[in-house]
């Protein structure tokens, strides 16, 4: 029986640190199904298509790009596993703050649904201070985010910001 999971987010944009969760969750699942969540109330950077785009683009080429579907979602997260047909949820975590949101969600979901478990994994030592917040700010200060997005996220950031990528001015934040 094949194990799918389901990674949701607001992807706004998708971020190394992402790749790399989702790279360590499919050691333990057969596919996961990368869930963009629509949250117009959150105000992002980018439309659901592009942020789907995105994910797509960055993933082309990648050896476990057959292992993953993107898709939208809009209302319940449990619905739409079960919709999915998989039975986990994915959600990494860097801090503590993040610890206490995504237990209170998890067990929200888990109240709406049994069936549906959440497995947490923590964020790998090399990203754990980026978010995608974080990233869209460096970028609107002049920053350059390379390394810590993939290339066509890079890229679409300075395109959408009106920013040079390659300015001298800018400082690069992967040491």
């Amino acid at each position: 029986m094949e194990k799918k999971a389901v990674y949701p987010g607001s992807f706004d944009p998708i971020t190394n640190g992402h790749l790399d969760l989702l790279e360590r969750a499919l050691k333990i699942f057969d596919r996961i199904v990368i869930a963009v969540a629509a949250n117009p109330g959150k105000g992002p950077l980018f439309t659901l298509q592009e942020r789907v785009d995105l994910i797509k683009d960055s993933l082309k080429g990648h050896p476990l790009e057959d292992r993953v579907e993107v898709d939208t979602f809009h209302g319940l997260l449990v619905e739409y596993v079960k919709k999915a047909k998989a039975n986990a949820i994915i959600r990494g975590l860097r801090a503590i703050s993040d610890f206490e949101y995504e237990f209170q969600m998890a067990l929200m979901n888990r109240k709406l649904s049994t069936e549906v478990e959440t497995l947490f994994l923590m964020t790998g030592m090399r990203y754990i201070y980026i978010s995608s917040s974080i990233i869209k700010e460096v970028v609107m200060a002049g920053g350059c985010v390379n390394g810590l997005v993939p290339d066509p996220v890079e890229k679409k950031l300075a395109e959408r910001l009106g920013l040079d990528k390659g300015a001298d001015s800018q400082a690069d934040v992967t040491g």
